[in-house]
């Protein structure tokens, strides 16, 4: 099988003196390499994501960046290469999963928003019940989050009273509280 001439980039454009990141790392990924069968999906990733961090992974449709958070998630394994979280290293070991899952946010092709809850109840809860955030600061989040994606008025709204594309700034918003 071929393997894809696509390439996966992070997009770091911004200007980290105007944001609170720290110098402690968050994501250490170290030459890692995931392969389906013979097709290398994922090869020599080298990555470094600081605490407060947050980055966007761009490239066209197949090009690995679902594999590379699923990864990082632990949600598939890679081959090989080193991936460490919050100064865990991913191993075949899940007693911390959990721990790994709660800091790393995903925003999936669907959007899995719960329907029976508001928008801004979709952006707390896991903060609130995974991460044990405080429900002033979780709130506080989610509305930065929300009025980042350009739809604060939207927070007491439940999904099915957005189109899609807000339903997507919603997702959006979700993963990064």
């Amino acid at each position: 099988m071929a393997e894809a001439s696509h390439e996966t980039t992070v997009d770091r454009k911004i200007d980290r003196s105007q944001m609170q990141i720290s110098e402690e790392v968050a994501i250490q990924i170290n030459q890692m390499n995931k392969w389906y069968g013979t097709f290398h999906v994922l090869r020599d990733i080298d990555l470094t994501v600081y605490e407060g961090e947050r980055i966007v992974i761009c490239g066209p449709s197949g090009s690995g960046k679902s594999t590379l958070i699923r990864c990082i998630n632990r949600l598939e394994e890679h081959q090989a290469g080193q991936i460490i979280v919050d100064g865990i290293e991913l191993t075949s070991d899940l007693k911390n999963i959990d721990k790994i899952r709660s800091e790393v946010g995903m925003c999936f092709q669907h959007f899995n928003l719960f329907p029976h809850l508001s928008i801004l109840e979709n952006c707390t809860l896991a903060p609130i019940w995974v991460r044990k955030v405080p429900k002033k600061e979780a709130v506080e989040t989610a509305m930065h989050f929300l009025e980042k994606a350009k739809i604060p008025e939207q927070a007491d709204k439940f999904p099915g009273q957005l189109s899609g594309g807000q339903q997507q700034r919603v997702a959006i918003a979700r993963s990064l509280c």
